[in-house]
């Protein structure tokens, strides 16, 4: 973690991103393509690290994505990033991502993921982050299970 930056909380970087389903965003089953799922999950999450950091974000990995549900054309789309931890330079965030029925009706979890970005300099060199501040039990929680992924990304690099 970055030394003499103040932390920040993860609410104070959350984003919540909406954006409705059109035809050009979906295969020929009307289902959403996969592809642009993630597309819009790597926005939302830069956008929550970029808020966390000051500064522009890259991404660097995402763990894992599992698609629970299909999106449907004329569906919209919520995602919504939070940071679970940062380390020196990078950060991780976690993306979940809902469908509901315009005009309102049920909100389904369709999908979640977690990527880590690293914030850079104008040059686009690694710089340092500000520390997370959780501040809820979940918060704390999702901090140390971030901090576990994050050693074994470091082990995992080094072999």
């Amino acid at each position: 973690m970055a030394e003499g930056l103040p932390g920040k909380t993860p609410a104070e970087s959350a984003v919540q991103m909406t954006e409705l389903v059109l035809p050009n965003d979906a295969n020929i089953l009307g289902n959403m393509l996969g592809g642009r799922v993630m597309h819009y999950i790597d926005i939302a999450g830069a956008l929550a690290a970029a808020r966390h950091a000051g500064r522009v974000c890259v991404t660097a990995s995402m763990e894992r994505l599992d698609f629970l549900h299909p999106i449907r054309v004329g569906d919209v789309i919520v995602l919504e990033a939070r940071v679970h931890w940062a380390g020196r330079t990078s950060i991780e965030v976690g993306v979940q991502v809902y469908a509901e029925r315009v005009g309102g009706g049920e909100r389904r979890k369709t999908c979640e993921a977690i990527l880590t970005y690293v914030a850079v300099d104008d040059e686009g060199r690694p710089t340092p982050v500000p520390p997370v501040i959780p501040t809820t039990p979940e918060e704390e929680e999702r901090y140390r299970q971030a901090e576990a992924r994050a050693a074994a990304r470091r082990r995992r690099r080094e072999e």
